[in-house]
Formats: C-alpha cells, structure tokens, sequence
C-alpha cells in the first residue's frame, strides 16, 4: 500500500488523558475503572480518563457534578510535580526525532519531520515510532495527526484519538475538513461558533464556500481572512520551534475549594501554605522563581477578589511564598467572612539560574531554601507523603 504520509511533514502528538493516565499509570488496580483528576470536595476536575469521559465527565466541570455523572469514579489527587517531570521527558523524546518541536502545553507539541526521513522514514512510520517510544519510556499513550499544516494535523490528532495515527494527504484535506461543524477548527471558540452560526455557516464547507468579502463583512477583515484559511486548511506552514522549559510559564499558581465555606484563620492559613508549598515545589521543578505573589479569595456567595503583593528578590521559597501570602490575606481584614476558596499564585516567572540573591547581614548561610530542597529529595525518594510541615499533618 502506498505511503500517503510523505507530503505530510507536520505532526502534532496529544497525550491521552494526560494527568489521567500518569496518575494512575502505577497503580493497575485503577486502569479498569473510571478516574477523576481532581475535583474533590468542591473543586473542579483537572482530567478524567476515557471510561469517566463516557459518562460525560469533562475538565474544568465542578466536582460534584462529575461525581453525580459517574458515581463510581475514583478521585485521584493531582501532582504536578509528576505532570512537570514526564512532560520534560516526553518533549525530550520529541527532540530526539526532530529538533524542530513547538511545544504547546505540557501534554501536546507539533513537529517538523522533513528533516528525519531519510534518517528514519515516512511522517506516519516516525508518528508511529514515536508512539511506541513514548509508551515504552513513559507508560503511557499518545494520538498522533499527520498533515502539511499545523491547524489540520492538530485536527487529525484529535480524530485519532485514543492511541491512534490519522494522516490526511493534502488531496484530502477538503474531504476531512467540510464535513466539520464550525466549532471543530482549531482557535474557533464559543462565541465565533455562535456568531458563525447565526450567520447560517453550520459547517466548515459552508464557511470555505463564503466568499471572502462576504465573511470579513459579517466577522471583521483579520477574523474572516483567518477563518478562511483554516477552513481551506492552508494555514502557516512553519513551526517555532518552543520549550516549555525554556521558555516558562509567566505565572504559576494553585487554588482550593473548601468542603464547608469557613471563616477560621487557622484553617485559611493551613491551605494557604498547602498551596504555597505546592506551587513552590513547582518552581523549583520548572527551576524558575518570582517575585510578586497574588492571593485568590472566593466567598460564599461567589464573589472574588485578588490581592498582589512584589517581594524584593525573586524566590522559589515555600515559606516566603506563604509568609506574603499569609499577609496579604490578613490585610483583608476579613471578620466572619464565609470563605468558599483560596488561591495563591506566584507571577513574573523568571529562570532560577538568573536570580542572585544577596545574603543578609547575620543571616544563616542555609536556611529555608536548603530546607526545600532536603525535602524535595525525600519526596522523590520516598514519595509525596512522606515529609511536609507539621502544621499540614
């Protein structure tokens, strides 16, 4: 059978289930079974594997209406550390391929595979090669879109979904695309589906077929130029080349929805630092620190407020990250306030080998930095129980 892959350079490989499937990778006693990342108590759902999926549980969608949908899923904490670390070991991979991956997010990546075929093969036996290395190196699975274009192969991607391979040739590429209903193209959200909808474009073969006058009247000149193309799958050609180490995320940060609205300090206190320490613990991961520190507070009728405060040096510290944050929350000068959530979040990432920090006059040569790190060896020796502050116990 003739390889129809060859015209296609573009990959874009998308984790299944990505949190799902490393968080419960080591432990068979749930690959069977449905599971939620995330969600617990009040939270919202970070991921959930196929078999949760089918009962209609998506990311983002509150806790308690996912355990309604699916009564017998398990409810599995998340770790990011674990997400961060297979993550750089899968972009790792990539790169072993073709060093012209542009990594999206931390579970997905396109890449540039011109340059490997006479080294390795075809688009689709690399996609395939690189399916069978991720799932050998990392125990879990990946989908894989093979196109000439990026919007088209992501869209491939996710027909292949789960653990599969989907080439579209660009002879066929207007037989893929049309059929879709609007919403489907890549960058088209809810509201340009609503909008295009109005307009009688249910389908993207209704929307390449719109004269292109006709759609920049209805959408604008820049949204209709761009939906064009997509709809004629003939967008940008050319990766750029990106990391997700190298070039960070601007911000990190973690929040948690109480079982019960309270208004004990000690409690708020308690989960502050708990989040202060997972998002430190993060940093030091990405190996990147901050210095302006934001808190969330949520009430009980829903109202948010943010408050921000700019330390001096950045820091990657769990207990000046929770010192600022602590502040910041008592300068609310809150007083029987029903407190539904908390956040804290760390801004202004910069790489950790860039910050120079200046010992004090007096000041101890290991302190708090020292102590997180001693306890980031023991987490990953022992495992996440196995040490914290004794205020979280």
């Amino acid at each position: 059978m003739t390889d129809l892959s060859w015209a296609c350079p573009i990959l874009h490989v998308d984790m299944d289930a990505f949190y799902a499937s490393v968080a419960v990778r080591e432990r068979p006693d749930l690959w069977e079974v449905p599971v939620i990342v995330g969600g617990g108590g009040r939270g919202v759902v970070l991921s959930a594997n196929y078999l949760a999926r089918h009962y209609g549980v998506r990311s983002g969608m509150p806790g308690t209406r996912a355990r309604r949908l699916c009564p017998r899923a398990v409810v599995v904490s998340p770790d990011y550390d674990e997400f961060t670390t297979v993550s750089r070991a899968v972009m790792e991979t990539f790169r072993r391929i073709t060093p012209l991956v542009e990594a999206v997010s931390l579970d997905e990546a396109f890449l540039d595979v011109r340059g490997s075929a006479k080294r390795l093969g075809s688009p689709l036996e690399i996609a395939e090669r690189l399916r069978a290395m991720v799932h050998d190196e990392q125990g879990i699975t990946c989908s894989v879109g093979v196109a000439a274009t990026v919007s088209v192969a992501k869209l491939a991607s996710r027909r292949a979904k789960p653990d599969g391979v989907v080439v579209v040739p660009p002879e066929a590429i207007t037989s893929f695309l049309h059929p879709m209903e609007v919403g489907e193209l890549w960058g088209v959200g809810e509201k340009t589906r609503d909008l295009l909808l109005r307009f009688g474009l249910v389908t993207v073969g209704d929307l390449a077929h719109t004269p292109l006058p006709t759609l920049q009247r209805a959408v604008g000149d820049s949204l209709g130029r761009h939906l064009h193309q997509l709809a004629w799958g003939a967008d940008r050609r050319e990766l750029v080349p990106r990391s997700t180490a190298d070039d960070p995320e601007k911000s990190m940060g973690a929040n948690e929805t109480f079982g019960r609205d309270t208004d004990d300090r000690d409690i708020i206190s308690r989960e502050l630092l708990r989040l202060s320490a997972r998002v430190a613990r993060r940093m030091r991961t990405a190996e990147v620190a901050g210095r302006t520190i934001t808190i969330t507070v949520r009430f009980a009728d829903f109202t948010t407020i943010t408050r921000s405060r700019t330390i001096p040096e950045a820091t990657d510290v769990t207990h000046e990250v929770h010192r600022t944050a602590l502040l910041l929350f008592d300068a609310l000068g809150l007083q029987r306030a029903r407190i539904r959530l908390v956040g804290v979040r760390v801004e202004g990432l910069v790489p950790r080998g860039s910050v120079h920090r200046q010992l004090m006059l007096g000041e101890r040569e290991h302190g708090w930095r020292d102590a997180d790190r001693a306890v980031d060896r023991a987490r990953f020796r022992f495992g996440a129980e196995a040490i914290g502050p004794a205020s979280l116990l």
